[in-house]
């Protein structure tokens, strides 16, 4: 791991004894930011997430997340370019410099179509979720679940390639709850990383004795879907009307009843958003369906569950 440096008056930063200049700022979250730099030696754009580390706690969990991207090395899963832990103004901060993606997430694709009243055809989406699955099948593969995946969290190369991001919540994909003690602190947990309108009914109410596994990755999985094919989540409206999404995710998922797309990838999505995990298919189930989908151009699906 390099040595970090800012040097104000350049606007500069150096990693890994490479500098970077910095551009400004794209994005900043609750304990991270995000800044578009350049190399001062390739002339690159990358991007710079800056991940605030309040305590021991903090500098553990960048690490972890820094030890996941390094984990994977996958074209649907976000590589690391670089990284860095510093002190700035009293305070510790991780460094994580990343490839930059010009095209921006899945989620500000979708927006762009919403206001422009236009839709995304179906073909591109069992093109754009098939990387997906791709890249989630990778991390369930080597055992672990990402637990907060959502459209802001994929992002899209020029050819529609998606990308997933944001490893910051992966953990093991089976978690073993004994007792209320361990199901109260999971629940909190869940509470804190994965994003609410995209949380998988068992991560809700947590039982006192259970298995928590990557099948919470599967719902929020229908839930990215679903928004490519309605321009916005299944639970989306709940949420924002301040009704219960606990509640309304204990019920089958609602597809309109004029909906455009085909009835294999209608018949995919209800398969997948089961609220009961033991009943949701697995990643390779999912991956076939979608390969079937797309060799067939949207025809009819098998329905038996791996």
């Amino acid at each position: 791991m390099g040595h970090a440096l800012c040097i104000c008056s350049r606007s500069s930063i150096i990693i890994d004894n490479k500098r970077y200049y910095f551009i400004q700022k794209l994005d900043e979250g609750g304990f991270s930011y995000v800044d578009l730099v350049e190399g001062a030696q390739d002339g690159r754009f990358y991007a710079l997430k800056r991940i605030l580390c309040h305590d021991r706690e903090g500098q553990k969990e960048a690490q972890t997340e820094v030890e996941m991207h390094r984990l994977f090395n996958h074209p649907n899963i976000l590589g690391l370019t670089g990284h860095t832990f510093m002190e700035r103004g009293g305070k510790n901060e991780a460094w994580l410099l990343l490839p930059y993606i010009s095209k921006g997430s899945l989620w500000s694709v979708l927006e762009k179509l919403r206001d422009k009243s236009s839709s995304m055809s179906e073909s591109r989406i069992l093109h754009i979720f098939r990387g997906v699955c791709e890249g989630l099948k990778a991390i369930h593969d080597k055992g672990y679940a990402h637990r907060d995946l959502k459209p802001t969290n994929v992002l899209l190369e020029e050819n529609d390639k998606p990308v997933l991001m944001d490893l910051g919540s992966m953990n093991k994909a089976r978690i073993e709850v004994k007792g209320s003690r361990e199901a109260m602190a999971v629940q909190d947990w869940a509470a804190q990383r994965c994003t609410i309108s995209y949380r998988a009914p068992e991560l809700f109410n947590v039982e006192s004795h259970c298995i928590i596994d990557e099948k919470t990755d599967i719902w929020s999985l229908g839930c990215v879907l679903y928004c490519m094919m309605m321009l916005e989540g299944p639970y989306d409206l709940v949420f924002q009307k301040g009704d219960s999404v606990a509640l309304a995710v204990q019920n089958p998922v609602a597809i309109p009843q004029h909906c455009r797309y085909s009835e294999g990838l209608q018949t995919l999505l209800s398969s997948i958003m089961v609220t009961n995990p033991q009943e949701r298919p697995n990643i390779d189930w999912v991956l076939e369906r979608v390969k079937s989908l797309q060799s067939s151009d949207g025809g009819a699906m098998e329905t038996n569950r791996v």
